[in-house]
């Protein structure tokens, strides 16, 4: 079946291998499950606040990280900079995972590899080219394991941080205003449900883009993430934001749109968009005994970040 196919398909199953998760993946107070989504262009030269984030949710200096390249297109060149980064920074087990074929992604010792990190960090290029790399393969496979029932902190930065959805933008125009089938959506690895990310987000102006696409997928909550910027997703629990940016969210839950009604390409109406900002330093706890001022529609988008979400077996 063709990842096209797959993400029609998969909205309609109930059960099956993205409905796996529930008493199997619970979660201890010990460890979570954590995502770093990053927006791209990650400080590596300076304070490198975001990389020492995830080296600390990893589990220290003597976590056992690893690097997926697949995204690139010059692996080496991205491996060789990671590598001298989280060096120096201290991390004591860091690798470069040997992914960038199909073929190799077939290679069972690559997923035990996976199954047995503390940390897996994918690098930014093109979100297409790693899914076609490792969509519906033993690696996609350990990767869930790792992340639902080893609770291995699962980071990526720009094409890394655009998989982390199961709805993933692929690629679409800078519009300066919403329309209609101008986005290219794909299946991405799907450790978020029920979001939509996109990265780059106020340097390359992409509220337009990514309004554009919830017009289409108004169930979905839009994820905006600026550059220099994580949002680390705590399974179950909560989310925070640090980097030097902001994350935008979007719930087109309450609204109402036209996108239905206007021909490809037309400027769409949208009415009672949500839109919340959340600056760096700033964490949001999804806990329900936890008092909190928050609008209820805030509330309602963490909780829909936070959600567990099926496990691809």
């Amino acid at each position: 079946m063709k990842r096209r196919e797959f993400l029609t398909a998969a909205a309609a199953l109930s059960a099956g291998p993205w409905a796996q998760a529930t008493e199997r993946a619970r979660v201890t107070p010990e460890k979570w499950s954590r995502l770093v989504i990053v927006g791209g262009a990650e400080d590596r030269v300076q304070d490198r606040v975001i990389l020492r984030k995830f080296i600390e949710y990893a589990g220290g200096p003597l976590a056992r990280i690893r690097l997926i390249t697949a995204a690139s297109g010059v692996p080496e060149v991205v491996a060789q900079s990671y590598s001298a980064v989280f060096s120096d920074l201290g991390a004591q087990n860091f690798a470069v995972l040997p992914l960038n074929s199909r073929e190799e992604a077939m290679n069972p010792q690559l997923s035990a590899d996976i199954m047995q990190a503390d940390g897996i960090f994918m690098s930014g290029g093109d979100q297409s080219r790693l899914m076609q790399t490792v969509f519906d393969t033993p690696v996609m496979e350990a990767m869930h394991k790792a992340f639902h029932f080893n609770h291995c902190c699962i980071g990526g930065t720009s094409a890394g941080a655009a998989v982390m959805s199961r709805h993933m933008i692929a690629q679409g125009a800078a519009v300066l205003r919403p329309r209609k089938d101008i986005v290219e959506t794909d299946i991405g690895l799907g450790f978020l449900p029920a979001a939509v990310v996109d990265q780059h987000f106020s340097e390359r102006r992409r509220l337009p883009r990514l309004l554009s696409t919830l017009a289409g997928r108004p169930d979905l909550l839009g994820v905006g993430i600026d550059e220099d910027t994580a949002l680390v997703v705590e399974r179950a629990r909560a989310i925070e934001v640090f980097g030097k940016g902001t994350v935008t969210l979007v719930d087109m839950g309450q609204a109402q749109t036209n996108a239905g009604d206007v021909a490809e390409e037309a400027q769409i109406e949208m009415l009672g968009v949500q839109l919340h900002t959340l600056p760096a330093g700033h964490r949001y706890s999804a806990v329900r005994n936890v008092p909190q001022n928050w609008p209820a529609g805030l509330r309602r988008a963490i909780e829909q970040l936070v959600k567990p979400g099926p496990v691809y077996l």
